[in-house]
C-alpha cells in the first residue's frame, strides 16, 4: 500500500510506455512494448523505488478527451504485466487528462493511485483548453475503486493557467473543493527542474496535504528540494545516460534513493 502519510521521502518511478496501438508511432509489437515496460519497472524495484506510475507517454500528440478503447486496453495489458512482475504499488496516468480511464485501469489492475494533470480549474495546453472534472472523477472513484488515491497537478507542466488564479488558490481549490489526496508541482516541461519555491508555496497553502515534485528531479537538483516535499515522481533522469528514450538505469535509481534517504 502506498502510504502518503509516511515521513519517508517517496520515490515514484515513471514507466514511460512506448507508442500504443492506434497512436501515430505504434510499431505493431505489443510483446516488445511490454518487455520494455517490465525492464523499467524491475529496474525501479531493484533500485529502491517505492512505487511506479504507468503512463502512455509514447502516444503524442495526446488527446484532451477520453482515451480510445485500444489505448486503454493496451495500458491494461501493460499494467497487469507490471503488477505481476514487481512487488510495488502501481498507479496510472492516462495522458493527457483521462482520470476516468486511470481509475478504470486501477480497478482492473489493482492500482493504488492515479495522476491527474488538470483536476480542478482550467489550463491552456498544446491540446487546447483542458478543464478539470473533479466532480466526475470523485464519483467515478467512489463507484469503481474508493481506495485509490488522486495525485493532482497544480499549474501542470506544458500548460498555462487560464485566468489570474494564484498558485496558492489553485492548490487550495484542488484539495478543498477537488478533494485531491496529494499535490504535484513541476517545471515548465518534461524533465525540467521544479522551482523549489513553487513547492514551498504549495505546501504552505496546503500544509496537511502531501506535495510531490513532478518533473526534473535528479541527483543534481534533489539537494534543493524543500524538506516539506513528500517525494518525487521521476523518469527522465533515471534513464541510462539521463536520456529519455533509454531504459531505466538501476544504478541511477539506487543513487537517487540514497540521496532521498540521506
Amino acid at each position: 500500500m502506498l502510504d502518503l502519510k509516511t515521513h519517508k521521502k517517496l520515490l515514484i518511478g515513471v514507466v514511460h510506455l512506448k507508442p500504443l496501438p492506434g497512436s501515430p508511432r505504434w510499431e505493431g509489437d505489443m510483446n516488445a512494448l511490454i518487455k520494455a515496460a517490465l525492464a523499467d519497472a524491475r529496474a525501479y524495484a531493484e533500485g529502491g523505488a517505492d512505487a511506479v506510475v504507468v503512463e502512455n507517454f509514447g502516444d503524442v500528440p495526446f488527446t484532451k478527451g477520453a482515451l480510445a478503447p485500444e489505448t486503454i486496453a493496451a495500458m491494461a495489458r501493460a499494467g497487469a504485466a507490471v503488477r505481476e512482475a514487481i512487488d510495488l504499488p502501481i498507479g496510472f496516468n492516462a495522458l493527457r487528462n483521462d482520470a476516468r480511464a486511470g481509475l478504470a485501469l486501477c480497478a482492473a489492475c489493482d492500482g493504488q493511485f492515479i495522476r491527474v494533470n488538470v483536476h480542478s480549474g482550467a489550463m491552456l495546453t498544446d491540446q487546447g483548453l483542458i478543464e478539470g472534472r473533479a466532480h466526475d472523477t470523485l464519483r467515478e472513484r467512489q463507484r469503481l475503486c474508493p481506495q485509490v488515491k488522486i495525485l493532482a497537478d497544480v499549474h501542470v507542466k506544458h500548460a498555462t493557467p487560464l485566468g489570474s488564479e494564484s498558485l496558492e488558490d489553485a492548490a487550495k481549490d484542488t484539495v478543498e473543493r477537488g478533494l485531491a489526496d496529494g499535490l504535484i508541482v513541476s517545471g515548465r516541461g518534461t524533465g525540467q527542474a521544479t522551482d523549489p519555491e513553487t513547492a514551498s508555496r504549495v505546501h504552505q497553502a496546503c500544509p496537511m496535504t502531501p506535495v510531490f515534485i513532478g518533473s526534473g528531479a535528479s541527483l543534481e537538483t534533489i539537494g534543493d528540494m524543500p524538506s516539506s516535499v513528500r517525494g518525487v515522481i521521476v523518469g527522465s533522469s533515471l534513464k541510462r545516460r539521463g536520456q529519455l528514450d533509454n531504459p531505466v538505469d538501476v544504478e541511477r535509481v539506487e543513487k537517487l534513493r540514497a540521496e532521498l534517504d540521506s
